[in-house]
């Protein structure tokens, strides 16, 4: 059983029909005590970050999805998903769950691109780790190198420790497209609307 995240804000139905497409067995909830004893959870997200920081504290989600976390429990966070992660953001002034070293930055103006960085893109394994290398995150199992997935944002993550970047993409400049660490992780791209190969990325969380 994966259980989805409600905290008011993202695509849920959308991810929880892709993750079910994928062969898993899906739960929605709000209830504190259900995250708290997920066998493995998954956290969405479309929106600003001091929203959603308001919402999972106004929610009492805060606790039960850092201990699952610390506690082993497999995480997949989707866009917004994977900034929360982080310790704050440029978008606000609100405390981000601080699991990962690191901050939020928007797309400098230098970029001279449309923003939000919205549409198709290209992934590229990051060679600077183990982590990275190709037989490191289970969830890249058979997603090959130079495959395009799909993006909305306007907020990038820039982790203090560059080796938990295992898929970056370039946007003016490059980000990281996916973290990984350990039982954690999160993707800046939406693999619920990545068509076959985000469904691939689905069909690995389920098998993690």
């Amino acid at each position: 059983m994966i259980t989805i995240v409600d905290y008011g804000m993202g695509n849920l139905r959308s991810v929880a029909k892709a993750l079910e497409h994928a062969g898993a067995s899906v739960r929605l909830t709000s209830d504190p005590a259900q995250v708290a004893r997920a066998d493995k959870l998954v956290l969405p997200g479309v929106g600003a970050f001091d929203a959603a920081m308001e919402e999972l504290h106004a929610r009492r989600l805060i606790e039960p999805l850092t201990q699952a976390i610390h506690k082993g429990v497999p995480y997949l966070g989707i866009c917004l998903g994977l900034q929360l992660l982080f310790e704050g953001s440029d978008e606000g002034s609100a405390q981000g769950l601080g699991i990962l070293h690191g901050r939020v930055r928007r797309f400098p103006a230098e970029v001279k691109l449309k923003i939000p960085h919205m549409g198709w893109n290209q992934i590229n394994r990051s060679g600077k780790s183990e982590v990275g290398s190709r037989n490191g995150c289970p969830l890249l199992k058979d997603i090959p190198e130079g495959s395009f997935f799909y993006f909305v944002h306007s907020y990038y993550a820039n982790p203090t420790d560059r080796s938990l970047v295992v898929l970056e993409a370039e946007y003016g400049i490059p980000f990281a497209a996916m973290v990984w660490k350990d039982n954690l992780a999160a993707t800046q791209f939406h693999p619920e609307k990545s068509q076959a190969l985000g469904l691939r990325l689905l069909r690995n969380f389920v098998a993690w």
